[in-house]
């Protein structure tokens, strides 16, 4: 089973794609990057990349399911409206893939990567590392944070109810 998990934005998005394998942890990388746009350019033209690029990673990869970062209250309204422009091409692309996707809170991400939800960025690239059995913690962080929410959704899938 192939998973595929999501850490939206505008300006970058994560992504990490993990695979179900007979490894330590259970799980193997397949692939983690980022999406990245322009920021000289539209938000159409952002968004409109950032579909393009997830929907060529889903055709090769063929997630059988798919984790995302739930939005978190934040005090630049900003910011969290990009975000949510970001999602929306993000779970829009699901439900036109039929992935069944899970969504996690920063909070849930780091209490089940490090089992504190107030672990900083740091513990959970080094979670992510080790766990993975990685060289180097993976960079950029959004990807390393798209590894963790893959790993969250490998963990819970099909355990909880699913977004359709």
């Amino acid at each position: 089973m192939v998973i595929l998990g999501i850490d939206p934005g505008t300006a970058t998005t994560g992504y990490g794609i993990i695979k179900k394998s007979k490894a330590k942890n259970g799980f193997e990388i397949l692939e983690y990057g980022v999406i990245a746009t322009h920021k000289t350019r539209s938000d159409a033209e952002r968004l409109e990349t950032l579909a393009k690029d997830l929907e060529s990673l889903i055709k090769k990869h063929k997630p059988a399911a798919m984790g995302v970062e739930k939005l978190f209250f934040s005090t630049n309204q900003k910011t969290v409206m990009a975000v949510s422009q970001a999602r929306g091409v993000i779970l829009y692309l699901a439900q036109k893939h039929r992935l069944p996707t899970l969504e996690f809170t920063p909070l849930q991400v780091k209490s089940f990567i490090c089992g504190y939800g107030k672990a900083d960025k740091k513990q959970v690239q080094y979670v992510v590392q080790k766990t993975f059995g990685l060289k180097k913690i993976p960079k950029p962080d959004d990807a390393a944070d798209a590894l963790a929410i893959a790993l969250c959704a490998g963990w819970h899938f099909p355990k909880q109810k699913i977004l359709r």
